[in-house]
């Protein structure tokens, strides 16, 4: 079982991201679970969402304390919220910076594998707002190959319509510039 945990803020669309890549995993033919962690709060404050993903029935209903992935939105969040200090031995850390993996490294001393792309540009020039919520989408994929891009077609098309295909393009982008490192020692 993969279990991901998605750390952004209120009005990033984790919780959204979490219903679309539950949906693309469903229609591959596997079983998934979705739920957002939140209280009363309001746009910007920290949110976590949760996702499992099995080729067997999921039996548990419990949130995702030491996940394989983390996807984190906001980098100003690693501060606040020390995403990764639970993340499981061989995890992955995906992470929407500008910042090269090296200065990544550097800057938060991540051992895991990290992949990173600069999602707050590619939702600008693609989609014309900074949401980046499906942008990476692009780069979880990437870095996990949980599910094959194209099967997010029908979930962004039930969710967003005519804004679908922009939707879809923006993951394409983080997907092709994503940068991957393995763990280091």
């Amino acid at each position: 079982m993969l279990e991901i945990r998605f750390h952004g803020r209120g009005g990033q669309g984790a919780v959204t991201s979490v219903e679309l890549l539950a949906l693309a995993a469903i229609n591959e033919g596997k079983f998934a679970q979705g739920f957002p962690s939140f209280g009363p709060e309001r746009r910007g404050a920290p949110v976590l969402a949760f996702l499992r993903i099995n080729d067997h029935h999921i039996r548990l209903r419990c949130k995702v304390a030491h996940p394989d992935v983390i996807l984190i939105l906001d980098p100003s969040l690693i501060r606040i919220q020390k995403p990764a200090m639970d993340l499981k031995a061989g995890g992955v850390i995906v992470l929407n910076s500008p910042k090269s993996i090296s200065e990544v490294r550097r800057e938060y001393g991540f051992k895991h594998t990290l992949a990173v792309v600069d999602a707050n540009t590619i939702a600008r020039e693609v989609l014309g707002v900074p949401i980046t919520n499906t942008t990476m989408l692009g780069a979880l994929i990437k870095a996990t190959g949980v599910v094959a891009v194209e099967s997010l077609e029908h979930p962004l098309k039930e969710r967003f319509g005519p804004l679908a295909a922009k939707n879809l393009a923006a993951c394409k982008a983080a997907y092709e510039k994503t940068q991957v490192e393995e763990a280091r020692p």
